[in-house]
């Protein structure tokens, strides 16, 4: 159980739904104590990330498949602040990063989600994913940049 707050801050990425995440949390924990004996000592974190991940992605097919389809191409916390207009600011900065997360395709949602919020390294990510690392690496730089490039953007669809 330590580490169910990464295991729903995933889940509750890719699925983008609150209830929805709960239910795939309380699945995969599920899957995890049916099959533990499959845990051979290592990294659990790793280990109950990756069964989250495949149980999220299992839910979405199921119930959501539409957006399981992403393209690969290849080129809470409010900062302590007294200053009303800042704070505003933050707000509308992470409601801005929270949008733009959840247009994210699925494959770099969850690459930016692994390694920006829960802090996995290259190589948990991997493990997780079953991705090779140099892939794990240009999803997480193309999942940046396209964060980055709508970042940018204004309201009326234009750039800056």
């Amino acid at each position: 159980m330590q580490h169910l707050d990464a295991a729903y801050n995933l889940a509750r990425w890719l699925t983008r739904d609150p209830s929805d995440a709960d239910d795939v949390v309380q699945e995969a924990y599920m899957r995890a104590f049916r099959f533990s004996d499959g845990f051979h000592g290592g990294d659990s974190r790793s280990w109950i990330l990756k069964i989250v991940r495949n149980t999220c992605f299992t839910w979405l097919k199921k119930n959501r498949s539409h957006e399981l389809v992403y393209e690969l191409e290849e080129d809470q916390h409010e900062a302590p602040t007294s200053n009303p207009e800042e704070l505003l600011l933050e707000r509308a900065d992470r409601k801005i990063l929270k949008d733009l997360l959840n247009d994210l395709p699925a494959a770099y949602k969850e690459i930016i989600v692994l390694r920006d919020l829960e802090g996995l390294s290259y190589k948990e990510i991997s493990s997780v994913t079953e991705l090779p690392i140099g892939t794990v690496m240009s999803r997480l730089a193309r999942a940046r940049k396209k964060l980055q490039s709508g970042a940018i953007r204004t309201p009326a669809g234009g750039t800056i």
